[in-house]
């Protein structure tokens, strides 16, 4: 799968779809940073700012055009269609 995009994850620790998305990810070999909102309030900010909610995962990509896709959830179909 390509990786020329910008990946950010949003997620806390105690999240289990977080964990299965960071796994997913680096399954695939797919670089990301994290931002963990439960953590840091910048952070959650940010967030709150981009998605107008507090719900975990949320994915932001910026993709090789520099167009951005946010992602809510667990949703691997929305995150490859995005890489793609």
């Amino acid at each position: 799968m390509p990786n020329k995009s910008k990946i950010t994850v949003y997620s806390t620790a105690t999240c289990g779809y977080c964990n299965m998305l960071h796994k997913w990810l680096k399954e695939n070999k797919i670089e990301f940073q994290e931002k963990r909102v439960d953590k840091d309030y910048e952070s959650a900010r940010e967030m709150m700012l981009k998605s107008g909610q507090m719900g975990v995962p949320f994915t932001v990509i910026i993709d090789k055009d520099g167009k951005e896709h946010k992602v809510l959830g667990f949703d691997t179909a929305k995150i490859s269609a995005a890489l793609n």
